[in-house]
């Protein structure tokens, strides 16, 4: 029997002088810290720091762009859907709408308006407002004469378009500027437009036109004086109403009070009259009143 000398001998050989590998060694990751963590044993480029690979944070900004990229879609999605229910031409809910509220023409600096009469530069651009203002109202082509004092009420589907009626600018006679271009400032007696705003559907006063009256703000009656309201009874007549919006109604034309104050003396308050126009809410100025200043210096 032959006996094999199995000793180890130095340089890590055996007896019959055979090399044997070396033992494996842990391998070290060159550039990362002891507390970094290794992803894998082989490659140091793996260490979850801040200096990671440019393709992992290539992946995580590609995420967030994906899943912003769904999320806007998903609410510009939904806005679609709830468009979808919306009618272009009538509101949905109209139980809370308020009153029409009023608005005045000349409106440049607030509702103060101020001149001297023997300065045109003081009152020309009032003019001017007025002149703009009033060259809109011109439809008598386009526009139909209806029957006045009675709603115009009008049939048929809500795309359908509607009719709408003349509003003459020779109804407000003095205040016209067709006889006085001036509007009465080059007399320091000037006209002032009254304006109901508009409500899809609204019918004012039911059955009874909304008028207009003025009055002091503050002080004595007798300052008022005199104040001419066109049209002769200083209403808005029913043939203008119920308003269908601006998608079916494209020529409506917004029916006017022109007040013409002879002699000014005061601030006014003035005021819509009618069933269902609110004009005492102290908290809204414009809901169903309107407060403005004249003065006028010679």
């Amino acid at each position: 029997m032959v006996e094999l000398n199995t000793t180890m001998k130095e340089g890590g050989t055996r007896g019959w002088g055979c090399k044997l590998p070396p033992p494996p060694q842990a391998q070290s990751c060159r550039g990362c810290h002891a507390e970094h963590i290794c992803a894998s044993h082989r490659m140091c480029s793996g260490c979850l720091n801040s200096d990671m690979p440019v393709s992992f944070a290539g992946l995580i900004l590609l995420f967030y762009f994906i899943f912003y990229t769904c999320l806007a879609g998903m609410l510009a999605f939904c806005l679609y859907v709830m468009l979808l229910t919306l009618s272009p031409y009538t509101p949905r809910f109209q139980d809370r709408v308020s009153p029409p509220g009023v608005m005045i023409r000349p409106y440049l600096n607030g509702f103060t308006i101020a001149f001297n009469a023997s300065q045109p530069n003081t009152w020309q651009p009032y003019m001017d407002s007025m002149h703009h203002f009033l060259g809109d109202k011109v439809q008598e082509e386009k526009n139909i004469e209806c029957v006045p004092g009675q709603y115009f009420i009008q049939g048929g589907n809500d795309s359908e378009e509607k009719k709408a009626c003349q509003f003459k600018c020779s109804l407000l006679q003095n205040c016209s500027g067709i006889e006085d271009p001036t509007f009465g400032y080059l007399k320091g007696q000037p006209c002032i437009l009254l304006k109901m705003n508009q409500i899809i559907g609204y019918c004012p006063g039911a059955r009874v036109p909304v008028s207009v009256d003025c009055k002091v703000q503050e002080g004595n009656e007798s300052h008022l004086r005199l104040v001419d309201f066109y049209p002769g009874n200083g209403t808005f007549d029913l043939m203008y109403y119920p308003y269908y919006g601006k998608f079916t109604h494209a020529n409506y034309t917004s029916p006017l009070v022109a007040m013409h104050f002879t002699d000014v003396q005061k601030n006014y308050l003035c005021h819509l009259n009618g069933k269902g126009i609110i004009n005492d809410l102290n908290s809204d100025r414009f809901l169903g009143q309107i407060i403005f200043t004249l003065s006028i210096g010679k």
